[in-house]
């Protein structure tokens, strides 16, 4: 059709410049790569400016970190909306409703799989879909996403990894290992499949093929995004704490494949912290934080920057830790009152839904303090950090809250408790280690 182009899915695009194609094209990569220059897609609406999809996806690019520029380019995808393709128009109703102050996280999932149905080819939609149900804690959604357009993806590698990921937060660790390992033979660097089958590894208590597979592949991570460069690494380093190996095996990585990364130029600050501060917190627990000096105090002064606040809820539970544990009380009560405000201002169902969040960061904050019993008494008696994935964590992000709980348990004198939620654990995953040092 004349005046129209089609994408890498072949979907039409009202446009006639090549260079504004190559560049969604470009970011359509970025994004299933985990690469870290999406930014490619600004350049999209300086080649053409009429062009919705352009716009439109530039401005959710920016929706999360600077809506005072997202908001021009949203304007201009709504104003050349009519002489847009229908591919263009639905694509502008999702992420119109996506990045809407007043979002229901229900109707933009909704708005999702109506998009994939009728285009089942675009993948970044797809992510985007995956992505939202993440932060709402359903890998159901997620996983009937995937499986509506699995028989049209067939030979595209990064279906398999967004396929493991969801069954592994399902728990259904058999399937998405032989998901991963049709990603892996497709495309052997892609990162999010790796990542999957390391969780794979991790869950069956495989650390030594954990390292070994994951250090195999990290010659193909040097473009990944700050937080998918150091969040596998992350996995690395939690592999060798479960595999007994030396404390300072996992200092290592931590200063030279974590807190390294945020000497590149262009790197994101918070995704880095977020990976460190998750792993200082299982150090912690495990007791071996000494051996880190005072790696923890100056992440913890980093932390106090209010730059990195109210990101996302997974970065703000453990931030409260990292200030309260290191004697910044009151900028951890300053983000605490922060996190209620911001509770207080959602809709009745979201505010609902993140009550459970503010808890467990309450709960943290005095933990970090050292006092226990107080901690105790902001979570149920039947606590179980997987019903915490609200918080935008998967199951092996989370863990460390269940550690959290029993050694809380232990420190107050509740050693019958502390056993039953030991054995509980037990149950899903009996090779863990450390709960068996516990339990013992």
């Amino acid at each position: 059709m004349e005046g129209f182009k089609v994408d890498k899915w072949g979907y039409e695009v009202k446009t006639n410049s090549d260079s504004c194609i190559s560049s969604i094209n470009s970011y359509y990569h970025q994004v299933l790569s985990y690469g870290r220059e999406r930014s490619v897609i600004l350049e999209a609406p300086k080649q053409d400016p009429t062009c919705v999809l352009a716009n439109i996806l530039a401005a959710h690019y920016l929706s999360s970190a600077d809506s005072s520029r997202a908001l021009p380019l949203l304007q201009a995808a709504k104003s050349y909306l009519e002489q847009a393709s229908l591919y263009e128009k639905v694509v502008f109703d999702v992420i119109n409703c996506l990045i809407s102050p007043s979002r229901d996280d229900d109707v933009a999932v909704e708005l999702h799989f109506k998009l994939l149905k009728d285009f089942p080819r675009d993948l970044v939609s797809l992510k985007r879909a995956q992505v939202l149900c993440f932060y709402m804690g359903r890998p159901d959604l997620s996983l009937k996403l995937v499986e509506q357009v699995l028989s049209v993806n067939k030979q595209e590698s990064y279906i398999y990894g967004m396929l493991a990921f969801s069954l592994l937060e399902l728990g259904r660790y058999t399937d998405a290992e032989e998901a991963a390992n049709k990603g892996f033979e497709i495309d052997s660097e892609d990162a999010w499949t790796h990542h999957a089958l390391c969780h794979v590894y991790q869950y069956k208590c495989r650390f030594k093929e954990a390292v070994q597979f994951m250090e195999k592949c990290s010659r193909t991570w040097s473009s990944l995004s700050s937080f998918m460069y150091t969040h596998n690494w992350w996995h690395v380093a939690l592999c060798y704490l479960e595999g007994h190996s030396p404390m300072e095996k996992v200092r290592d990585v931590y200063d030279q494949n974590i807190w390294k990364e945020l000497e590149r130029s262009d790197a994101s600050p918070a995704e880095v912290y977020l990976n460190a501060v998750g792993l200082l917190l299982r150090v912690y627990v495990r007791g071996g934080i000494n051996v880190f000096g005072d790696r923890l105090k100056i992440l913890a002064d980093c932390l106090t920057n209010k730059a990195f606040w109210y990101l996302e809820w997974h970065l703000d539970v453990l931030v409260v830790w990292a200030l309260s544990c290191t004697g910044e009380v009151s900028k951890a009560e300053e983000l605490l009152e922060g996190l209620k405000s911001r509770i207080s201002k959602m809709t009745k169902k979201k505010r609902q839904h993140m009550q459970r969040a503010m808890l467990l960061a309450e709960a943290l904050f005095e933990y970090g303090k050292g006092e226990n019993e107080r901690a105790l008494e902001f979570l149920d008696e039947t606590f179980d950090a997987i019903n915490y994935k609200i918080i935008g964590a998967s199951d092996e992000q989370l863990d460390v809250f269940n550690d959290v709980w029993i050694t809380m348990l232990l420190n107050s004198g509740q050693a019958t408790k502390a056993i039953q939620a030991i054995e509980k654990q037990l149950k899903k995953r009996e090779g863990t280690p450390f709960l068996w040092r516990l339990l013992g």
